[in-house]
């Protein structure tokens, strides 16, 4: 058989995982059964990795491995999110906040790095700014939290409410594809990963509690403001993207701006998920940066 004729390799989660060693479990934190992925031993540097609204741990699948050699990684799913519990109330961010301070005090770490993605993004920003001395490197992976776009709030509302209160393959295959710039990344296994997530009871409910954050007037009350960036001690990467849909590059270097000290870095032909999309020059920076290396493509943003 040609190379031309080869069929593509079938893509997988636990084709991601294939080869690395990882946990998946449930942790008490603070009456919240906390589902979470697990890479890395005890001793090792902790580093603590958030998803977006909406999501779920899975979105760090390409990672643990890489990350697991050198740190004692954690990617959970978020309060309301994934397998942990789910919320009776609506979900603002110092509610996610308080979550994975309860989830840190449960793992015994007075201390972690952060990596967050959207949401995620938004969350770690908000721990460093308001608990520095809980925050020992942070990175802001296409965040959330710095702006209020109506546009793509009313979109990333739609689709999923409408993905959680109808979970078919057809909704839940646009919400991934939403994630990506190269949409073949969307793939089945993954969408049906999300699918079992938005199809569990409940769930539809969970979700209205989830996307509060998409209404205007909450949104803004909970918005990482110039104050609140300039508060962060922490080493921060803003890890930007060239088809981000929530925001262009220039939110990304406007925000690596009001950090002290932050580097920017963009990488190319990713959408909201670049460390799915394209886990190996990921993992190339977002370790790079954990480990306090210097990283080319990552440089302060020019005055």
């Amino acid at each position: 058989m040609s190379e031309a004729a080869k069929p593509a390799p079938f893509q997988s989660v636990w084709g991601d995982l294939r080869g690395v060693s990882f946990s998946q479990g449930f942790i008490e934190a603070n009456g919240v059964k906390t589902r979470y992925l697990h890479s890395g031993r005890t001793g090792l540097p902790p580093l603590i990795l958030l998803h977006g609204v909406g999501g779920h741990a899975e979105a760090y699948v390409r990672n643990l491995g890489s990350h697991g050699e050198l740190f004692d990684v954690w990617a959970i799913d978020m309060l309301g999110h994934g397998w942990t519990d789910k919320a009776s109330h609506d979900l603002e961010v110092k509610h996610y906040v308080e979550h994975v301070l309860a989830v840190m005090k449960v793992l015994g770490f007075e201390k972690a790095s952060f990596s967050g993605e959207s949401l995620g993004g938004w969350v770690a920003s908000r721990i460093a700014a308001d608990h520095p001395e809980k925050v020992d490197r942070l990175v802001l992976n296409t965040a959330g939290g710095s702006q209020a776009d109506p546009v793509v709030m009313e979109r990333l509302k739609t689709l999923s409410l409408r993905a959680a209160s109808d979970p078919t393959w057809e909704f839940i295959k646009a919400r991934v594809e939403w994630l990506m710039a190269d949409k073949s990344k969307a793939y089945d296994d993954l969408v049906a990963t999300r699918q079992a997530i938005y199809a569990q009871p409940g769930m539809a409910e969970a979700m209205k509690h989830n996307m509060i954050l998409q209404e205007m007037e909450v949104r803004k009350r909970n918005l990482m403001y110039p104050a609140d960036y300039g508060r962060i001690k922490a080493p921060t990467l803003v890890l930007w993207t060239s088809d981000d849909p929530t925001a262009d590059v220039s939110e990304g270097r406007r925000i690596a701006s009001m950090i002290p000290g932050a580097l920017f870095t963009v990488m190319e032909g990713c959408g909201h998920w670049p460390q799915f999309e394209d886990a190996e020059t990921f993992n190339r920076i977002h370790l790079g940066f954990l480990k306090g290396e210097t990283v080319p493509e990552a440089q302060p943003v020019a005055a």
